[in-house]
């Protein structure tokens, strides 16, 4: 049973660090890989030399009709609908993906540092007396 515990910990070590390694592997191969995602972009504004997008959903027209359809609420949730899908493209992909495989590699060590430690007993009882 003393060498099951160990043996258990170890593995769990040894998946977390496994995870943590493929996967912040994987999240710096993504970032130096991907660009920013420009999802439905209309077209380019340029202020002072540089380049912004022109989004349908940034103007006030949208917005307001947003609003006028499906109230604050509405403009609440497709804010973060617009988040949550940004979380899955480009650049920011990398760091979703490093976040999460943190996040679980952490989990397995917490998981293996919570097992009971293997401890020899020496002590001989009475009843125990070879």
């Amino acid at each position: 049973m003393k060498w099951e515990i160990a043996d258990l910990r170890e593995t769990l070590i040894l998946i977390g660090a496994i995870i943590m390694v493929v996967g912040l592997g994987s999240a710096i191969w993504i970032y130096q890989s991907a660009g920013d995602y420009s999802g439905s972009v209309l077209g380019y504004e340029i202020i002072d030399g540089s380049a912004y997008p022109i989004r349908p959903e940034d103007s006030r027209i949208y917005r307001r009709d947003l609003e006028l359809y499906g109230g604050k609420a509405a403009v609440v949730v497709d804010d973060f609908s617009r988040w949550f899908v940004g979380l899955w493209h480009g650049t920011s992909l990398a760091f979703t993906i490093a976040g999460i495989s943190i996040f679980i590699s952490f989990i397995f060590f917490f998981a293996a540092t919570r097992l009971p430690s293997r401890i020899k007993h020496d002590v001989h009882s009475e009843n125990n007396r070879e």
